[in-house]
C-alpha cells in the first residue's frame, strides 16, 4: 500500500486485542494509482473503498522497494510521525487496554477466542485484524461485529483528508507481518501479549529459519508485561526465552487445555479442529491475565499444577475454567478458519491455511470431518480441492501436504472474485498484475499434476476467443486418462462448475459461454451433478476463501 494508506491504519488502530497482520503496507508518494478527486458529502462507503484502492502501490514499485529496503527500525519509527498525521500520539495508545498477539499460525483464531472471553464477562470489546474476507470494514469490529460502513466512511473521510492536509515527502516505509517491525508494535504498553504457533512464513521479510521468525515475533514483548506463548520447537522456544530476558519480559508456557480441563466438563470450542485447542489455551491464559490485571472478579480458582523441568519457561497457572469462559469458547466465531457450510448435496469446507503447519491441521481437520460427513450418504461421492497460494510460499510443499486427501478434482483459480471489478472494490489487489496471477496458477496447477504422477495437462495459456469475460484458460489437448485438474480464470466460474447450479444459495443468472466446451469440464460436470454428495475443500489463501465466501455467503456483503 502507498504511503496515505500506511497511515490510515495506524490512525484507526483502537483496539483491545490485535490480531493478525499479514498484509504488506508501502509507503511513498511514487508508484501510486493516481490521486481522486475530493469526495462529495453524498458518497458512500464503495466510494471510499475506491479511494482507498487508488493508494495502492502497484507492483512493479513494490517489486523495486522490495530490492531497496532500508533500516527497517527506521521504518517504525517513522510510523510515529504517520500516528502524529492522523491526530493521534503515541501517549493515546498508552491509555488502552491492550492485547497484542502474534505469531505464524493461529492468531487470528486466538483473538477471537480471547474477544469473545471478554464479551462473555459483559467487557466491550474493540478487535483489529488483517487481512479481511469480504469487506474491508471486517479489520475493525467492535463487540464482535465490524463496524458499520456509514461508520467506517466517515472515519476513513475525515482521516483522508487530516493526510492530505500534511502531505510530506517521506521515505518509504513497510509494515505488515506482524513483529518487532510491524506499524502495531508502536504500541508500548499492552497489558499482556501472546505468542502463538511458529513457523516458516513470510520469509523474504521475517528471515528463512523458524528461530530467525522467533526472533521477530518476539519483538512485541515490553519490560514487565506478562507474556504467554503455546507449546514450540525447542529453537524458535529459546530464542523467544532469550528475547523475553533481554528486557525483562516475564514470559510463561501455556499449559494444555487437557490440564485446564481436568476436574470438569470437556470444553466444546466454536472453532473446529484439534489445533485449535491451542489457540484456545493460549486465549484463556491472555483474558485471565487480563481480567487479573484490571482487578476484575471471578476468573477462576487457581488448580495445583506440576512444573515443566523439560522445558525453558515458567509454566502458566492452571485455574478452574469459569462459566463465562467455557461460554466464549463455544460461542466464538472467525469465519473462514475451519468453517464448514453445508448446502444441500454440496459441503464446503473452508480454511484460509497458508503455511505448512497450517496446512497440515487443515488437512487433519478435513479428512476428520470426511470421515463423519461420508457416513450420512451412500453413492457416489466427490471430492474437490479448490486452491491458490501467493507471495513466497512453498506452494509445492502445500499441495504435496494436500495429496492424501484423494481428490477427484483439483482446481486453481485466482483471488478474484469476478472477471470484472466492478462491484467487488473490497478485494482489489493492484500489487500484482492480471498475468501473475493466471501464470501461479498454471504453475499450481502444473506441481499439483507432477505430485499426482500425471502428464501435465495444461500448456501456455492463452485465453478463449471472446474476451475477458471467458470461463477457462484454454489447455493444450490433454491426454485421456488425466481429467483431475482445472485452471479458472475466476472464483465465481470455479464455483459455478463446481456447484453445477446445485448450491441453493449461489445461483448466478446465467452460465457463461463455454462452460460446457472442454471435455474435462464436461465429463466432471456430469460427474459433480450425478453426485449423491460434493465436498469442496477450499484453502491456500484467506484472500481466495473471502471471495468464496463472498459469492456463498452474500449477507456478509450487505
Amino acid at each position: 500500500m502507498s504511503r496515505a494508506r500506511g497511515h490510515l491504519l495506524p490512525g484507526l488502530f483502537l483496539a483491545t486485542v490485535s490480531a493478525r497482520r499479514v498484509t504488506t503496507r508501502v509507503g511513498a508518494r511514487l508508484g501510486v494509482s493516481p490521486q481522486p478527486a475530493p469526495p462529495e458529502p453524498s458518497m458512500e462507503y464503495q466510494d471510499a473503498v475506491r479511494t482507498l484502492n487508488t493508494l495502492q502501490t502497484n507492483a512493479g514499485y513494490l517489486e523495486q522497494v522490495k530490492r531497496q529496503r532500508g533500516d527497517p527500525q527506521t521504518q517504525l519509527d517513522t510510523m510515529v510521525l504517520y500516528l502524529a498525521r492522523s491526530g493521534l500520539q503515541v501517549e493515546d495508545l498508552d491509555k488502552l487496554n491492550i492485547i497484542h498477539v502474534t505469531g505464524t499460525k493461529g492468531k487470528g483464531s486466538t483473538c477471537a477466542f480471547t474477544e469473545r472471553i471478554l464479551r462473555s464477562y459483559g467487557l466491550k470489546t474493540g478487535f483489529f485484524s488483517s487481512p479481511h474476507l469480504v469487506q474491508v470494514r471486517e479489520r475493525i469490529r467492535i463487540n464482535g461485529q465490524p463496524i458499520s460502513p456509514e461508520l467506517f466512511t466517515k472515519h476513513f473521510w475525515h482521516l483522508y483528508h487530516r493526510l492530505e492536509e500534511t502531505k510530506v515527502d517521506l521515505a518509504v516505509v513497510e509494515v505488515g507481518i506482524g513483529g518487532a517491525y510491524d506499524c502495531t508494535n508502536i504500541i508500548r504498553k499492552p497489558v499482556v501479549c501472546g505468542v502463538s504457533s511458529l513457523g516458516i512464513d513470510h520469509t523474504s521479510l521475517l528471515g528463512d529459519t523458524v528461530e530467525k521468525i522467533a526472533w521477530q515475533k518476539g519483538g512485541i514483548f515490553k519490560c514487565g508485561v506478562p507474556a504467554f506463548t503455546v507449546l514450540q520447537p525447542d529453537g524458535p522456544l529459546a530464542v523467544l526465552r532469550d528475547r523475553a530476558l533481554q528486557i525483562s519480559c516475564p514470559l510463561y508456557l501455556c499449559p494444555s487445555l487437557e490440564a485446564l480441563e481436568e476436574g470438569g466438563p470437556p470444553l466444546t470450542l466454536g472453532l473446529e479442529g484439534d489445533h485449535q485447542r491451542s489457540n484456545a489455551a493460549l486465549a484463556l491464559q491472555l483474558a485471565r491475565c487480563w481480567l487479573q490485571r484490571q482487578d476484575y472478579p471471578g476468573i477462576g480458582e487457581l488448580k495445583a499444577s506440576k512444573p515443566s523441568p523439560l522445558r525453558q519457561l515458567p509454566l502458566a497457572p492452571v485455574f478452574q475454567l469459569t462459566s463465562h469462559m467455557r461460554h466464549g469458547l463455544r460461542d466464538t466465531e472467525w469465519p473462514g478458519r475451519t468453517q464448514v457450510l453445508q448446502r444441500g448435496p454440496l459441503t464446503w469446507y473452508l480454511d484460509g491455511a497458508h503455511t505448512l503447519s497450517s496446512m497440515q491441521a487443515c488437512v487433519h481437520w478435513f479428512c476428520q470431518a470426511l470421515q463423519s460427513h461420508e457416513k450420512l450418504n451412500s453413492g457416489r461421492q466427490v471430492r474437490v480441492l479448490l486452491f491458490n497460494a501467493t507471495g513466497d510460499r512453498d506452494r509445492v510443499a502445500l499441495l504435496k501436504l494436500l495429496q492424501p486427501c484423494q481428490f477427484d478434482y483439483a482446481v486453481f483459480c485466482p483471488n478474484l472474485t469476478e472477471v470484472s471489478s466492478v462491484g467487488n472494490e473490497d478485494q482489489q489487489n493492484f500489487t500484482v498484475t492480471l498475468d501473475q496471477v493466471l501464470l501461479r496458477c498454471l504453475e499450481h496447477q502444473q506441481h499439483w499434476s507432477k505430485l499426482a504422477a500425471s502428464p501435465d495437462l495444461w500448456g501456455p495459456p492463452s485465453l478463449e476467443s471472446g474476451g475477458p469475460t471467458s470461463l477457462l484458460l484454454v489447455p493444450h489437448p490433454p491426454h485421456a486418462h488425466s481429467t483431475s485438474s482445472l485452471i479458472f480464470s475466476c472464483i465465481s466460474h470455479a464455483l459455478q462448475w463446481i456447484s453445477q447450479g446445485r448450491d441453493p444459495i449461489f445461483q448466478p443468472s446465467g452460465l457463461p459461454r463455454g462452460l460446457l466446451t472442454h471435455p474435462v469440464v464436461s465429463r466432471g460436470a456430469r460427474i459433480l451433478q450425478e453426485a449423491v454428495a460434493v465436498h469442496v475443500l477450499v484453502t491456500g489463501s484467506l484472500h481466495l476463501v473471502g471471495g468464496v465466501l463472498k459469492l456463498l455467503e452474500p449477507s456478509l456483503s450487505q
